[in-house]
């Protein structure tokens, strides 16, 4: 086993690597930038590096700066976390490079997965269902108007190859629509991605964000962790996540983890990851991507079969082989992002010092957070705060505990995304389970 990893990331995910690693006799590394110096994750690792400025660019992704951390704390893992470098083979190899292991898939694995054709085309070879589309990259607009017209069927969507946040994504509802989509797709995937490789699909209306948690070992063994409903989602950045769907039939949980397992299995996957499908109002499904890393919403997972997915992520890396094990939702769990936005402005980010602090507890209540009292929120990341996570015996159970949970949850100095979720929890349609990934479209705030 490792006697000391370096968390090469921030906030709750980094807090959240701390603990387990405690719990499992391992030293820890902090990294931090200056904006950073008094976050949590800082103050409860054995070791902390400074590793640059505020900006990303400077510090969670200046590989050259993680690395010199990790060779002179002596560090003999590296865990990635979720976003930054997590998803970045180049990363991956220089771990290997340097005799420090990659707490993750090796760099082939995240290649295979991380470009989106190379995925599909993976996937059909696999027997996995995917959507119908171009087959690889589209050449031209005239290529496009031919498939979209004689092949695919209007509806479709445009994608970047290399996207990911919904960047170089657009959906052409008919052929006059076409031309701009497929110049504005090339020209935004280009800027984001340095990569204006975009491809096509057939656009799924109505349809579920639903994912299937994976795992693999070194051995060739896989299983899967039962599934999460995705679907409450706005401008493709997910809001809530829950484990079982309320959409889900046994049959159908049946059908996607085979699926999901073929697809980690292809790759010979090792490590936790994440297959993602889009299903139908028929209860079609359909392969989108796979994340290779831990994800956002693994405690809904954690919750509802009583598994550490850290520990296995960590186990998994030092050569232990997994049992196997397929895995049903024993309880219901509801996760709530609570990000530092303010929902009656159009979602704007609002960084800046917590003033007044009270968190939620009771039966039931889990809270993922490295906020504090008077804990200054940075500009510079991503603008979640906190993950309030509700855990019942039922779905109407856990929706009750989370309204509950949030009546309770006082963050002042700050806009926070708390009355969202209240009227989300209170919402009809939302409690009967009648939702797809348009529903906040058409949800308005009061």
């Amino acid at each position: 086993m490792f006697k000391k990893i370096l968390i090469a990331n921030r906030g709750e995910i980094a807090l959240r690597v701390i603990r387990t690693c405690r719990e499992m006799g391992i030293k820890t590394v902090a990294v931090y930038s200056t904006a950073d110096k008094d976050s949590l994750h800082v103050r409860f690792a054995d070791e902390a590096v400074c590793i640059g400025k505020p900006q990303s660019s400077e510090s969670y992704l200046n590989i050259p700066h993680i690395m010199a951390a990790a060779e002179i704390t002596n560090a003999d893992a590296i865990h990635p976390g979720y976003g930054f470098l997590a998803e970045n083979a180049n990363f991956s190899e220089i771990c290997a490079e340097y005799g420090i292991k990659f707490i993750g898939p090796t760099p082939e694995m995240i290649r295979a997965m991380g470009d989106k054709i190379t995925a599909k085309e993976t996937m059909i070879k696999a027997g996995v269902p995917v959507i119908p589309g171009s087959d690889g990259l589209l050449e031209s607009l005239e290529q496009a108007r031919q498939l979209a017209k004689d092949v695919v069927g209007y509806p479709v969507i445009l994608k970047a190859t290399a996207g990911g946040g919904g960047k170089g994504m657009r959906v052409v509802w008919e052929e006059s629509e076409l031309e701009r989509a497929y110049t504005t797709a090339k020209a935004e995937a280009a800027a984001s991605f340095k990569n204006d490789g975009i491809y096509m699909e057939k656009f799924v209306e109505e349809p579920r964000h639903i994912e299937i948690q994976v795992a693999g070992d070194q051995f060739g063994t896989v299983c899967h962790l039962g599934e999460r409903d995705c679907s409450i989602q706005r401008r493709h950045q997910k809001l809530v996540e829950e484990s079982p769907s309320p959409f889900m039939t046994p049959e159908l949980r049946k059908a996607m983890g085979e699926a999901a397992k073929k697809a980690a299995a292809a790759i010979n996957y090792e490590s936790v990851g994440t297959i993602e499908f889009l299903v139908d109002k028929h209860r079609n499904f359909y392969f989108m991507e796979m994340n290779t890393r831990i994800q956002v919403e693994h405690c809904v997972t954690e919750e509802v079969i009583n598994y550490d997915l850290i520990k296995e992520q960590i186990k998994i890396a030092a050569g232990i082989a997994i049992s196997g094990k397929d895995y049903e939702p024993q309880m219901h769990a509801i996760e709530c992002r609570i990000n530092a936005e303010d929902p009656y402005n159009d979602f704007r980010p609002s960084p800046g010092k917590i003033t007044e602090l009270h968190t939620p507890g009771g039966h039931g209540v889990r809270i993922d957070s490295h906020i504090y009292k008077d804990y200054i929120i940075p500009p510079y990341y991503d603008s979640m705060v906190a993950k309030l996570i509700a855990v019942a015996q039922t779905r109407e159970e856990a929706i009750n505990t989370m309204e509950r949970a949030l009546s309770e949850y006082v963050i002042e100095g700050v806009k926070t995304t708390i009355p969202f979720h209240q009227q989300l929890m209170r919402n009809e349609d939302f409690r009967k389970g009648n939702f797809t990934t348009k529903f906040i479209e058409s949800f308005e705030l009061k």
